[in-house]
């Protein structure tokens, strides 16, 4: 029996070991964040959100713009109308071509024609509030773009903390394990002596082997927070795993935070952008029963040969259009995009609602997360006096085994304890901040 717990023990050390035996990575709390601007995928994709709303809009420029196209044609005809025409335009019809005979059964005729064509819009009403849609739906996605970098921000630094937390706790295992090995000696030495039980010293073995499982699993925290903090940086670790140049903090820092978000919040202006996005919408729809007024013109060549120009003519006009029905379909459209800026409000307004609600269940979380830090504290240094007390009446022999085998898990545990609670105060705190940002 006792061969096979030292089997155990061994083979649970070489697994834990194991997870650190890959290449450390050193990384700081200031590196995480650069780290994070220039790489993070999310970030990225928030960049060509605003690429794209910017393409929009450079679209819009058509409205103040002409469109020009240029074209060559070539046609072979014995239609009467498009072969006298042909001639006509390459300014090459004879008196003989006014024959009744050829004008209705014409000679099979080629016409090549090169032609330049301009259209410049003067008055599309409903496209310039088009154009300030795109233009406010860019400022959206600017602005939603800045708030990810805050919050993934937010989120690498917890993510470090994290890491930190997970290191922390292996310490606090190892601390624990030698400490457990330690009294197993005693508790041997003991037991040779007759002086315990049997069943004290398989306590303790068993003990030593909780703390193995314990300190692996801690080891196991630390590649999992690595990987996600290495997920956030967009970094391929290649099997190895970040350290933090700074260690976890152990107290906290007292401040007085806001209890109300700021209207200037970058999401809550997004928001408030888009709205206005859908509200010009809205006007452009109201403006397509507007008439337009658009000036076109077009220069064209003509010749019997491919690429030749022996004639020449030109047209310029203007044109005013208005759509008097077309099936509803004007009015479907404002209809909706008038839906769509009152449910675009009325989200705004829940989304400020919801965000104060966050806001006060956070503070709240703050004095709870303070009080708890007083309270895993006091609890932890009362452990830790409890345990010294207790250890040295059991090397006078006059404490219980199981009372010091529960002082010592109570140790360990008690000092997690303080820690997740530093940890839950300070993140707290720094996620207030990005609410009232």
């Amino acid at each position: 029996m006792k061969r096979i717990k030292e089997i155990f023990i061994t083979g649970s050390l070489l697994v834990a070991f194991s997870v650190f035996g890959q290449d450390t990575i050193q990384i700081s709390k200031s590196e995480i964040v650069q780290k994070m601007t220039d790489q993070n995928l999310q970030l990225k994709i928030a960049n060509k959100s605003v690429e794209s709303a910017r393409s929009d809009y450079r679209q819009s420029n058509s409205l103040f713009l002409p469109n020009i196209s240029a074209s060559h044609t070539a046609i072979s005809t014995t239609n009467p109308l498009m072969a006298f025409g042909s001639k006509l335009n390459q300014e090459i019809l004879t008196a003989s071509d006014f024959n009744p005979a050829l004008l209705n059964d014409p000679s099979q005729t080629q016409n090549y024609a090169t032609k330049i064509e301009v259209l410049q819009p003067i008055l599309n009403a409903d496209g310039l509030y088009e154009r300030k849609a795109a233009k406010a739906k860019i400022e959206a996605f600017q602005l939603q773009t800045e708030r990810t970098k805050e919050y993934l921000e937010l989120e690498v630094n917890k993510a470090f903390m994290q890491l930190q937390l997970a290191y922390k706790a292996v310490q606090v295992f190892e601390k624990a394990d030698a400490t457990a090995k330690s009294n197993l000696k005693l508790v041997e030495n003991y037991f040779k002596q007759g002086m315990l039980q049997k069943t004290d010293l398989l306590a303790v073995q068993v003990r030593v082997n909780e703390i193995v499982n314990q300190l692996q699993y801690a080891k196991s925290n630390v590649r999992n927070a690595s990987d996600y903090l290495a997920f956030l940086l967009n970094e391929d670790t290649k099997g190895g795993i970040y350290k933090p140049t700074e260690v976890l903090e152990n107290e906290i820092s007292i401040t007085s935070m806001s209890s109300g978000f700021t209207a200037n919040r970058k999401d809550i202006l997004a928001m408030e952008k888009s709205s206005e996005a859908y509200k010009q919408m809205m006007q452009s729809g109201k403006m397509a029963f507007l008439p337009r007024l658009n000036a076109f013109g077009a220069y064209e060549l003509y010749d019997t040969e491919i690429f030749q120009f022996g004639a020449s003519g030109y047209t310029v006009g203007a044109q005013l259009s208005w759509n008097l029905f077309d099936g509803y379909k004007s009015i479907g459209k404002l209809e909706k995009s008038k839906a769509e800026f009152q449910k675009s409000e009325a989200e705004t307004e829940q989304y400020k609602k919801q965000s104060q609600l966050e806001l006060n269940k956070a503070s709240r979380q703050l004095t709870d997360a303070e009080n708890k830090v007083s309270l895993t504290k006091l609890a932890f240094e009362q452990t830790q006096e409890s345990y010294r007390i207790r250890q040295n009446r059991f090397t006078q022999g006059l404490e219980k085994t199981t009372d010091l085998l529960t002082d010592e898990t109570q140790l360990a545990q008690k000092e997690l304890e303080f820690l997740q609670s530093v940890f839950e105060y300070n993140f707290t705190k720094q996620y207030i901040q990005f609410l009232t940002k």
